[in-house]
């Protein structure tokens, strides 16, 4: 038996003739760029993720929508972000090349999101952003620090690139992901859970200037056509993109409960087949509704030797992320060395991702487990 670690044909079919429908549509209006499409499907995020009218601004990629965030905050060259090493290099690398300098805080080592009480310590009189990322489709619990860090003139950028449509339940509430802060930033990328076919991505702010403000920047800092209000960027979403993912954005929520039921299926596969003792399951916080973006389970010896033996016998599966962002080569002149963030950096020779993607078969969940139990029986 061969599992990919994601397909995206078996959810293709239910949406195949709306999407062809949706192509020849725009074939025939020539129009690429921007236009209704993208507005139409602006207009039903900001329903789905129950912000004001004009909230939800489109992009070119969720790189991109981190990049216009902060350039929206205001952040320049010497300014400090506080994030996470333990996460893909787009969240730092925006900062970086703005001239900012990302302050790192070590994760919890159950829902590998960032420990808020340490990114608290990092504060400094440069301090101006604080960047969480909700990884992996789990929420990281900030609703009760971002008043705290305005408090201090600090603004909060949610990296929300791997949990669009993941909630939050606190204090009676439902809580969105990437609807907190000052800015949301989404990745539509054709691997995430509403993905395109192709790049995509997509800031949000409740505040209508910075929305604004955000549809200037994306189009060179123009408010009308070749008069440039402030120097932008070229990051547009295109109609094609955009009509494929309002599509997508229909089934979002019952392939995202599809993956929940998947999440838990292994679970109890893992404990059917008494793999605790070397493989812990992810964990779900109190109050979330995790949408599993990835399934990240951690290996706690031998990781690299089970992902070999398991892609050998034709499971995929896959390690994200392999060396924290403190690490990397090009974050050398921040002057972190190994050991400053030991929770990543266990996380990084520990965690194994597993195929969960709608349409995944459970007699191939099951398969998975049962040479992963070969593999620590043998």
């Amino acid at each position: 038996m061969t599992v990919p670690i994601l397909d995206l044909s078996r959810s293709f079919g239910e949406i195949k003739p709306e999407v062809f429908s949706a192509l020849e549509r725009i074939f025939n209006a020539q129009s690429f760029i921007l236009g209704q499409e993208v507005k139409t499907f602006e207009a039903h995020c900001d329903s789905y993720l129950g912000v004001p009218e004009g909230s939800c601004v489109g992009c070119a990629s969720g790189t991109d929508a981190l990049l216009l965030a902060l350039m929206s905050c205001d952040v320049h060259a010497g300014d400090e972000v506080i994030t996470t090493p333990f996460t893909f290099f787009a969240t730092s690398g925006t900062i970086a090349r703005l001239g900012a300098v990302p302050v790192f805080a070590d994760v919890d080592a159950e829902t590998y999101n960032i420990n808020i009480e340490e990114a608290m310590t990092k504060i400094t009189p440069k301090t101006k952003i604080f960047l969480p990322v909700h990884l992996f489709g789990q929420m990281t619990p900030i609703e009760g620090v971002i008043s705290e860090f305005h408090g201090r003139g600090i603004l909060t950028v949610e990296d929300t690139a791997q949990a669009f449509g993941a909630v939050r339940f606190s204090d009676g509430g439902i809580l969105r992901a990437g609807t907190l802060g000052d800015v949301g930033c989404y990745s539509f990328f054709p691997t995430k859970n509403l993905g395109g076919c192709g790049d995509g991505g997509m800031v949000l702010s409740r505040d209508p200037e910075r929305a604004e403000r955000l549809r200037r920047l994306r189009v060179h800092g123009s408010g009308t056509t070749y008069y440039h209000d402030e120097i932008g960027i070229n990051s547009r979403l295109d109609a094609i993109q955009a009509a494929i993912l309002d599509i997508k954005l229909k089934h979002l929520a019952s392939w995202n409960e599809e993956r929940r039921k998947i999440a838990d299926y292994y679970k109890l596969l893992l404990k059917a087949n008494d793999l605790h003792e070397f493989v812990s399951a992810p964990v779900e916080l109190e109050g979330n509704n995790h949408i599993y973006h990835q399934y990240v389970v951690r290996v706690k010896s031998k990781r690299d030797e089970l992902m070999n033996y398991l892609n050998a016998e034709g499971f995929a599966v896959r390690v994200y992320y392999p060396l924290p962002l403190h690490l990397q080569p090009c974050f050398k002149y921040l002057g972190y060395k190994a050991g400053d963030f030991p929770v990543s950096e266990r996380l990084s020779r520990e965690v194994l991702a597993l195929p969960v993607f709608p349409g995944l078969k459970a007699e191939e969940q099951e398969a998975l487990i049962s040479a992963m139990r070969k593999f620590f029986r043998k």
